[in-house]
């Protein structure tokens, strides 16, 4: 499947190299929903996931939460901000249990400056997320609420998914509605009304922060059709 919302842009072999240059740091341990980083705070250190998954964030102008990402472990979060020295342009938040090495940003900074290749790899994971968000920008411009949850659903169910024997798939992660909305840049009125619609198509079941995806085919489908409700 291609890159999108839960999909890292450092490729593998680059998160494995950091893994092996950065310091050790120190472990930390993070519950359901606690922050490991704040947007706006200064970037005094990176994470390295060692367990669990974590969401990332950020406020945006109407004051709405927008969910950019999510992580899991072996996945490094923060190291932009840390990169160019600026303040966290997003919160991290754990969705579940979560264990990860943080390393000061300073030893971050001296060991991409001693490797260069992975300095390199960094570089090219940022260039891509650029690319990618401007992708995803485009492709919800051409598409109304209920084709974004069917993508982001059929997203989910592929790279978070826990396969049933009779063929279903539960997205293994608890998102809330307001969660759904924040990812596809809709109200939260339009993906209950966009989960209503799919619920009668088939396609899902849904209870509190739990989703099972049927019909997968159903989902990547409407993805290619013209659904003029919901448009905003």
């Amino acid at each position: 499947m291609e890159s999108g919302l839960t999909q890292s842009l450092l490729p593998a072999d680059i998160r494995a190299r950091l893994a092996e240059i950065l310091p050790a740091g120190r472990i930390v341990r993070f519950g359901p929903r606690e922050k490991l980083f704040s947007e706006g705070e200064p970037s005094d250190h990176i994470a390295i996931l060692l367990t669990g998954i974590v969401k990332i964030t950020a406020s945006t102008v109407s004051g709405r939460e927008a969910l950019l990402g999510l992580r899991g472990a072996g996945e490094i979060v923060g190291e932009i901000a840390a990169l160019y020295g600026s303040p966290r342009s997003a919160t991290v938040r754990a969705l579940d249990a979560v264990q990860a090495r943080l390393v000061p940003a300073s030893a971050f900074l001296h060991v991409l400056h001693k490797h260069p290749d992975a300095l390199f790899g960094l570089l090219h994971a940022v260039v891509g997320r650029l690319r990618e968000s401007d992708r995803r920008r485009l492709e919800f411009a051409d598409s109304d609420v209920r084709s974004r949850v069917a993508r982001l659903l059929a997203e989910l169910s592929g790279t978070h998914g826990e396969p049933a024997p009779d063929g279903s798939v539960t997205i293994g992660l608890s998102l809330s509605q307001t969660e759904i909305a924040g990812a596809i840049g809709a109200s939260r009125e339009a993906v209950a009304k966009a989960l209503r619609s799919l619920r009668a198509l088939g396609a899902v079941t849904t209870s509190r922060q739990r989703i099972t995806v049927l019909d997968r085919g159903a989902l990547m489908s409407i993805r290619t059709q013209t659904w003029r409700p919901d448009r905003r």
